[in-house]
């Protein structure tokens, strides 16, 4: 792996044309400030152009020299430290010598307040102690200030004074009390804070709790603190005694998470804030804790071993229709170093050690962008490659990593893209495409380098200590270096990769994946919408995938898998693929497994697009060299259309010899209807049994059914089994539903198209499907699905006196056979049906298909009433649905009445089938007093109703008791018509 790329990050540079020797400098959102070294009191302010350059705003003294950061200071006078904010700084650099020196949280009156348009204000942070260092959140303006043994947070406030004026300010809100601790320097953002000391870094994250308005009190002085171990050896305060004789040296420890909490430093919480209903109430949760020894260093020991540049860099969400005051945050990054080494940790969803950075010589100081990390030695500018991108990426799309799409690893190898030679590097800060480089060319001028810290209105500030002397040396610069655009680099990389392709593949990957990570970064930018280069970085993306893409392909890597996502980033068609990776006339070119990964993949898919018959043709010489296995299911690609079939035929003949299956053999017959030689076509199909068949379509089900822009439709040989063996494709259907192929909506469709017809109508073969499916299913949800279908079927059939466009391939008794779904016709059924009218007759195998379902167990009856409604008045028919719905809805009464008035001669027969058991009592309490009331209004004349009746008789002689049997029995009945069965009834019990 190369390690070291010598291209070329910056471009050109200009010299900003300071007056005085800086001593510290800082950029704002579109300037440059620089403060002047030697106990000067004065700021230089200058414009800084996208292109480069700067050109002189003007200038504006400070009440003290500038000891760190803009345009929240920490200035020096007399001895003793302030804190302030140099606010509408502008006014001065314009010219104007108006000043308002304030106390933050100072109530401004409203004559007072109008001046403020055309004034600085200088804002006053009075702090109980020294303030050491300050940062400024990126995303909201809010300030931290570190001091010693606590943190303190100030709150930025926009104060509308007016409907023309809106001013800032400050609120002290919060306080961090950590005990043994002096920071050296702090980062801050979205309420991530990064504390760090000369060997150790603290990461917190301070969450927001929701509470009460009654408990906002008592959140305002909540501690939020770590007890000290019990048992487990001395604390840290205890290490860190004064000894005169030893020097004590704690081990280096790194705890990442939860386990940061054992960290041992205890840390209280104290709100400043006046209570209010929006009061905000906050806890903290350690995320982080990393602690060095001096002698930590892969060159030895080192007394000047001390951490520096810490920072948080923030990474927004691709929602790029987001205002930009409202960006939401993605993911969020800490860097800091040893001055050999530096580390990359991500701290957003998941915190993890990202990139370790070794240095070739000792760092002065670094600074992260979301591209770069750029640090300074003794001698050079050194520009890295960082993982910022690839991380957040994996954030947004935790499933990146998929047959879609791809992202190269968190953990590629980090390298040196350059080390640019300069005399003196001394202190360094970023300014979007631009670095801010101060050289001095007297190297043994010992200097503090500190982190560039985060302020109001400014991104970066870096700070190197005063010298003692007020006299500014010769030999010093600041110089604005412009780094390259992304796109320029980007196509330098790439064409630097090329010298690599034949001889480091590792290499050559690793330099596009750099290339690709490069301009991923630019397009997760939130200015990304706004820049100029908007539809070249698009472009550049989507080619960077291509050349991965190419990679993967045509090496043979381990992770040869990941061709198919880039291609398929790439938004290249498989035509184009094969154009970039197949020579013409190369008979003997070999195929590396990425390239035919990819290509199995891509055909094997429902894609639109269709190869010519020249790239079909190469495909299959592709596959019958690298995969010959893999050649059925490749010529049942919807890719493969215009494929020659008589080619195809010879290729499959050889697949057929080395390894025999029905798919071969059902794709040799699709092949042979495409040549349109039917003979060949039924010589193939004869080669195994009509199951074997059905299942081998389950194997390739593309011989059958395609996608066309997301609609399942038919293939020539589907229309030829429709016609030739319409059974066959029916099993081969119901095959696919179950291997989870094909789903019942998507099989409705395919039925639809191939048989012709509209959205409305039920073809014949859909209906044998369904009852083929009611076989084997075993899905509750889908079987009573199945059964309303078939239901709604037969119902509009009979009731529209509508004949099947075919033959029904299962009669009645196929199905009461072969499905327990269709259960025997009751012999009521039977009786009504043989008193019905011919024209039943034409209907005869849907009528009883229905009836049968309805004297089976499974359909459920509630949802079904509506669709049986239609021939409920039908006739015998509807008779029929009605009593079997009535019995199977517990309702017997209502069914012998429909019965006795409508067909009296099945009243016994339904009640010898249905009145059993828990049901016996109906005979006796319905079906005799019924009996006996309509046979004595229509006399003798009924036979049908007098052997009714006798039967019913005997059934309840043989049931009740005689006194009961006589306490039925009407009082004006003919008593030698009753005795025969009063004596049976008195002989039973006798007996008994």
């Amino acid at each position: 792996m190369v390690q070291l790329y010598n291209l070329h990050p910056f471009g050109s540079q200009s010299v900003v044309p300071c007056r005085q020797e800086p001593a510290r400098f800082c950029c704002g959102r579109d300037a440059l400030f620089v403060a002047g070294a030697g106990g000067s009191c004065r700021v230089e302010a200058f414009a800084l152009r996208e292109q480069g350059g700067c050109e002189p705003l003007g200038s504006f003294a400070t009440l003290g020299p500038v000891r760190r950061d803009y345009l929240v200071t920490i200035e020096e006078k007399s001895k003793a430290t302030f804190l302030r904010a140099y606010l509408n700084w502008r006014c001065m650099s314009a010219g104007s010598s108006r000043v308002c020196v304030r106390m933050v949280g100072h109530k401004m009156e409203e004559s007072y307040s109008e001046t403020l348009k055309e004034q600085m204000s200088v804002v006053e942070m009075p702090l109980s102690d020294p303030p050491l260092c300050v940062s400024c959140c990126p995303v909201n303006g809010d300030l931290l200030v570190g001091c010693k043994n606590k943190l303190v947070m100030f709150c930025l406030k926009y104060l509308v004074i007016n409907q023309n004026l809106t001013v800032l300010d400050f609120e002290r809100s919060l306080i961090l009390h950590i005990d043994n601790l002096i920071p050296a320097e702090v980062a801050f953002c979205a309420r991530h804070i990064a504390v760090m000391t000369e060997l150790e870094v603290l990461i917190l994250k301070l969450e927001l709790v929701q509470q009460s308005a009654d408990r906002t009190e008592q959140c305002a002085h909540r501690g939020s603190t770590l007890e000290k171990p019990e048992d487990g050896g001395p604390s840290m305060p205890t290490l860190q005694l004064e000894l005169d004789e030893f020097i004590v040296c704690q081990k280096p420890v790194e705890l990442l998470g939860e386990e940061s909490k054992l960290c041992e430093i205890p840390i209280t919480l104290e709100s400043t804030e006046l209570p209010t209903e929006d009061t905000k109430c906050f806890q903290v949760q350690y995320l982080l804790f990393r602690r060095f020894t001096p002698d930590q260093s892969p060159f030895g020991f080192c007394e000047e071993t001390k951490l520096h540049s810490v920072q948080l860099l923030p990474v927004y969400q691709t929602d790029h229709e987001e205002i930009e005051n409202k960006r939401e945050l993605l993911s969020l990054f800490c860097f800091f170093s040893l001055p050999h080494v530096g580390y990359l940790y991500s701290v957003g969803k998941l915190v993890e050690l990202i990139s370790t950075y070794q240095y070739s010589e000792k760092s002065e100081q670094a600074v992260l962008t979301p591209q770069f990390l750029h640090v300074i030695t003794s001698e050079n500018l050194q520009c890295f490659t960082v993982r910022c991108s690839a991380a957040a990426a994996r954030d947004e799309d935790p499933y990146i990593d998929t047959t879609v799409k791809a992202c190269p690893p968190v953990a590629l190898d980090v390298c040196t893209l350059r080390m640019q030679l300069f005399i003196g590097p001394r202190a360094i800060c970023h300014f979007k495409n631009h670095i801010i480089l101060l050289t001095k060319a007297d190297t043994e001028d010992i200097t503090e380098r500190r982190k560039p810290t985060r302020r109001m209105l400014s991104r970066k500030a870096d700070s190197i200590k005063s010298r003692t002397n007020s006299e500014s040396e010769p030999g010093w610069n600041l110089y604005i270096i412009n780094t390259v655009s992304t796109i320029q680099l980007y196509r330098e990389m790439v064409d630097y990769s090329r010298i690599y392709e034949n001889v480091k593949t590792e290499s050559c990957i690793h330099l596009l994946s750099e290339a690709h990570l490069l301009v991923r970064a630019a397009v997760m930018d939130p200015h990304f919408l706004k820049s100029d280069e908007k539809e070249e970085l698009l472009k550049a993306f989507r080619e960077s995938c291509a050349f991965l893409g190419d990679c993967y392909s045509r090496f043979d890597t381990k992770d040869y898998h990941l061709a198919l996502p880039y291609y398929r980033m790439s938004g290249l068609s498989v035509t184009e693929v094969l154009k970039r990776l197949v020579s013409e006339g190369d008979e003997i070119q070999t195929y590396e497994r990425g390239f035919i990964f990819y290509l199995t993949h891509s055909l094997n898919e429902d894609l639109n697009e269709e190869l010519s018959k020249e790239s079909a043709n190469k495909v299959l010489q592709i596959f019958c060299l690298a995969d010959p296995v893999q050649l059925p299911h490749i010529l049942c690609s919807p890719c493969m259309r215009n494929v020659c079939p008589l080619t195809a035929m010879k290729y499959l003949q050889k697949v057929e010899k080395i390894m025999p299956s029905v798919v071969v053999t059902l794709t040799k017959a699709f092949m042979a209807l495409k040549m349109g030689d039917l003979t060949m076509c039924e010589h193939e199909m004869g080669s195994y049994k009509e199951t074997a068949l059905a299942s081998g379509f389950t194997g390739q089900p593309k011989l059958l059914r395609q996608r066309k822009e997301g609609i399942v439709v038919p293939t020539e040989f589907a229309v030829h089994l429709k016609e030739m063996q319409p059974g066959l494709l029916v099993a081969a259907t119901v095959a696919l539903h179950e291997n989870s192929k094909i789903e019942l909506e998507e099989a409705d469709t395919f039925f639809k198209m191939l048989c012709g017809n509209s959205e409305n109508t039920i073809p014949q073969l859909l209906v044998d499907f369904w009852e083929a499916l009611l076989v084997v299913c075993s899905q509750e949800e889908i079987l009573q699905e199945l059964l309303l279908r078939v239901t709604s079927q037969y119902v509009w059939r009979i009731s529209k006196k509508q004949l099947p466009e075919t033959k029904p391939l299962k009669t009645t008794e196929d199905l009461i056979n072969s499905c327990n779904h269709f259960g025997l016709i009751f012999p009521w059924v039977t009786s009504i049906m043989s008193m019905g009218s011919p024209s039943d007759e034409d209907y005869h195998e849907d009528i009883s298909k229905l009836q049968s379902l309805l004297c089976s167990q499974s359909i459920n009856i509630a949802p079904a009433l509506p669709v049986l409604e239609p021939l409920t008045e039908a006739g015998n028919v509807g008779l029929t649905i009605h009593v079997l719905c009535s019995t199977r809805l517990g309702r017997y009464e209502e069914a012998l009445d429909q019965l006795l008035r409508r067909c009296p001669d099945a009243a016994v027969l339904y009640a010898q089938h249905e009145l059993k058991g828990d049901n016996r009592a109906v005979w006796w309490n319905k079906l005799l007093p019924e009996l006996c009331k309509t046979t004595r209004l229509t006399g003798n004349d009924c036979p049908v109703l007098i052997s009714s009746l006798k039967e019913t008789l005997s059934v309840v002689a043989m049931e009740l008791e005689l006194r009961d049997f006589l306490s039925l029995l009407p009082e004006d009945g003919t008593a030698a018509f009753f005795l025969p069965h009063l004596l049976h009834c008195s002989q039973r019990r006798l007996l008994t």
